[in-house]
């Protein structure tokens, strides 16, 4: 799968490749913080295939907690493209940054349910996990 996107102004562009290993709605306190309230809906693809073909974007880790991500924003417009957790082999590609979102297809899981908000959806028969799957 080759998928392109980039943030809302355009400074920030990037292209990935590689078989998905993932595609989820993540519903972590965190997520709702970056989105200002919903689930945050990506596809994780292999950290291989991922390049920055326009510009470079503004990281972001937190210092007061264990094993930050690192969150990867536009430093001109804000839009949060990626997100690279530490020790996963894969960039969480935010699907509202892609040129094409329904490209990525639907997720397949919903994650760390165990922050879902009453307004939050996950649709029927989608598995769920409180935190990752094992």
């Amino acid at each position: 799968m080759k998928l392109e996107g980039g943030c809302y102004c355009g400074a920030l562009r990037y292209a990935t490749e590689g078989e998905p290993l993932m595609k989820a709605q993540c519903h972590c306190r965190e997520c709702q913080y970056i989105t200002g309230g919903s689930p945050n809906v990506f596809v994780a693809m292999p950290i291989a295939g991922f390049t920055y073909t326009k510009g470079a974007p503004k990281p972001f880790a937190r210092s007061d907690i264990p094993n930050p991500v690192t969150r990867e924003f536009c430093a001109d417009c804000g839009t949060h493209v990626v997100t690279r957790p530490q020790g996963f082999p894969a960039v969480i590609v935010k699907l509202g940054s892609l040129d094409n979102p329904a490209a990525a297809g639907n997720p397949d899981i919903a994650i760390y349910t165990i922050d879902k908000q009453p307004f939050h959806c996950i649709p029927e028969g989608m598995p769920t996990f409180e935190r990752l799957p094992g």
